[in-house]
């Protein structure tokens, strides 16, 4: 299964590990979407920054 995954939050302002864990996923820019494979390590990112994203499952 694969998830969707879009920066709708900045990352400006965020502990230096919450900035890591944005770009550690691929993300860019603000709007900025990703797929990714459901994996426990990326659930785990997601899980962090959470307040910061938008996921929906595809």
């Amino acid at each position: 299964m694969a998830i969707q995954i879009k920066l709708i939050k900045s990352a400006i302002g965020r502990p230096e590990r919450q900035k890591a864990t944005v770009k550690a996923l691929g993300l860019r820019k603000l709007n900025h979407t990703i797929t990714k494979e459901e994996s426990p390590a990326v659930l785990g990112m997601v899980e962090k920054v959470k307040h910061l994203l938008e996921v929906k499952e595809v």
